[in-house]
């Protein structure tokens, strides 16, 4: 059996989010540790949201009354 030294990527390097620079296998789809921790970093502090429409409040608001008038 013959070892072939060149390893093909499972997936193809994508650039990082943070920086540009091409990910890494450890760090996908980042390319460092750093990055990595810098998105992490931003998802706790509350950097990123997802917004919300008035139709999403709209209906909360309707799910809040409808469940007040249950009891």
């Amino acid at each position: 059996m013959t070892s072939d030294p060149k390893v093909t990527p499972l997936r193809k390097a994508q650039p990082c989010p943070e920086c540009g620079r091409p990910s890494t296998r450890e760090d996908y789809p980042f390319c460092s540790d750093r990055c990595r921790s810098l998105d992490l970093s931003r998802w706790l502090n509350g950097s990123y949201a997802i917004p919300v429409t008035d139709d999403e409040e709209l209906a909360d608001n309707q799910r809040r009354t409808d469940n007040d008038s249950d009891y």
